[in-house]
């Protein structure tokens, strides 16, 4: 039977992927003292959830 994909799963929810791997990263780099790391890690984490957020509105909108 063929499946059609909604648009939240094209792509497999890679930004959402991408956020979390940053979050875990920059909460590595503070725990470990790299604090300029952590703090580039979270805004990068911050933009890939706030493309997250507008994709799935843009999404369920649709």
């Amino acid at each position: 039977m063929l499946e059609l994909a909604t648009p939240l799963q094209i792509g497999g929810g890679g930004f959402l992927y991408w956020a979390i791997l940053f979050f875990v990263l920059a909460i590595v780099a503070a725990a470990v003292g790299a604090r300029g790391v952590a703090g580039i890690s979270m805004e990068i984490a911050r933009i890939f959830v706030l493309i997250f957020i507008v994709l799935a509105i843009v999404a369920l909108l649709l």
